[in-house]
């Protein structure tokens, strides 16, 4: 390519001065200054100039905050070894095909759109909305490619609602290596099948790279995992789930005491027990004095609550405590005897769960893995829906959280296409 003038005009419109830039391109090769490409008909080198394609105006990054363009006639060129001698236009490197912007101006609206929405990268730069969401379709696909990964790691599942309080829910699955986080799939749905079906795409090469898999107690994801990858990988079930489901007994207990107090107390009694939900859900290392004497005043108005607050933290301290998956086991059955010799009838539910998902729930304590990553991930999405004021597509929510996350394992394999 060779610039032949370079031309920049100062306008003045209404008062305004505006600043237009004009660059003529010649482009081409001789004969023996190298091959401009093959035939589209045989795939032969061809170096023959026959003529030039239309004239194209390309639309380039800005200078100076105006917006420049390119004018350019691709030359065509003639093969002789085909029979019919037919023509090929070339393509150049930094121009996706039929593409009217420059591969520099559309990494330029890509980088704009991330923490942006569509319609604002249209205005601001004075193209259409059409244009910015084709752009992002054209360099982050609808699914993986799996070519690009070479190791997965430790695999996350978990499911978000699409929309609030229609239960409208996708499958969020992503997988971190070390401190890198990618997103590898945004399901449908939350089915068995659906989980089913995505973990067996995955290629066999990169299914031995799969260290663990994390998900919370939903048996879909679970039962999935367990079919897919058998006893060779471990499926850990997130801590921070278990210790929601437990701690939600404690919480229906909480409610079902301070509701008998408050018919068995004087005001002045029950309002010493305000903040007795927040200290209860606090960990006993954050608790300060003022909330040891509530938790005192209100374990004397309930033996009941007490016990469960008891139990609640001795399962706490097993999971906080340095053990192996066998140490690990062992307490916890030792807690389920606990729990069922006693009178409290309120974990009943939870310690059948935990009885069912002893050893996924166990093999926390092999590297103390859990799925917290996914749960930032999942916080970045509804922040990212926000922003957008919504969105309701699960591709386009994969190909913006891809974009918005930082995922540039796809953005050069797609730009050298």
């Amino acid at each position: 390519m060779l610039i032949k003038s370079f031309l920049v005009a100062f306008i003045a419109k209404g008062g305004v001065l505006s600043v237009f830039f004009w660059i003529e391109v010649s482009m081409g090769f001789g004969v023996g200054e190298g091959c401009p490409g093959t035939c589209h008909k045989c795939n032969c080198e061809i170096d023959k100039l026959h003529s030039y394609d239309r004239e194209m105006e390309i639309r380039h990054l800005p200078i100076f905050e105006k917006e420049c363009y390119l004018h350019i006639k691709l030359p065509r060129y003639q093969c002789d070894s085909c029979h019919k001698q037919p023509k090929t236009t070339q393509q150049v490197s930094w121009r996706r095909y039929n593409s009217s912007n420059s591969k520099d101006f559309e990494n330029y609206i890509l980088k704009s759109l991330v923490n942006s929405t569509v319609s604002d990268v249209s205005r601001k730069e004075n193209i259409g909305e059409g244009v910015v969401s084709r752009i992002l379709e054209s360099y982050y696909p609808d699914k993986i490619d799996w070519e690009n990964f070479d190791n997965l790691g430790q695999i996350g599942i978990d499911e978000i609602a699409l929309k609030k309080g229609h239960k409208d829910f996708v499958t969020i699955v992503s997988s971190r290596v070390g401190e890198e986080i990618r997103i590898i799939g945004v399901l449908k749905d939350r089915k068995k099948a659906t989980i089913l079906e995505f973990f067996k795409e995955i290629p066999k090469k990169l299914k031995k790279t799969v260290d663990s898999v994390c998900s919370d107690l939903y048996d879909g994801f679970i039962n999935a995992a367990i079919e897919v990858f058998g006893k060779k990988i471990r499926i850990v079930i997130d801590r921070f789930h278990v210790a929601k489901l437990y701690r939600k007994s404690v919480d229906n207990v909480r409610k079902q005491e301070m509701k008998r107090l408050r018919k068995e107390l004087s005001k002045k009694e029950y309002d010493q027990l305000k903040n007795a939900m927040w200290v209860l859900r606090k960990p006993e290392s954050e608790l300060t004095d003022r909330n040891k004497f509530l938790l005192i005043i209100l374990f004397k108005h309930s033996e009941k609550l007490k016990k469960v607050y008891e139990l609640s933290q001795d399962l706490t301290d097993i999971f906080e405590t340095q053990t192996t998956r066998n140490g690990g086991i062992r307490r916890l059955k030792n807690w389920i005897k606990k729990v069922q010799n006693s009178t409290i009838t309120s974990f009943n539910t939870f310690v059948k769960t935990l009885s069912k998902r002893l050893n996924e729930i166990a093999n926390y304590f092999v590297k103390r893995e859990s799925s917290g990553f996914v749960e930032g991930i999942n916080n970045r999405i509804k922040v990212l829906k926000r922003r957008c004021y919504g969105i309701v597509d699960r591709v386009s929510l994969f190909r913006r959280i891809s974009l918005d996350m930082g995922n540039k394992h796809l953005l050069p394999i797609l730009i050298n296409k």
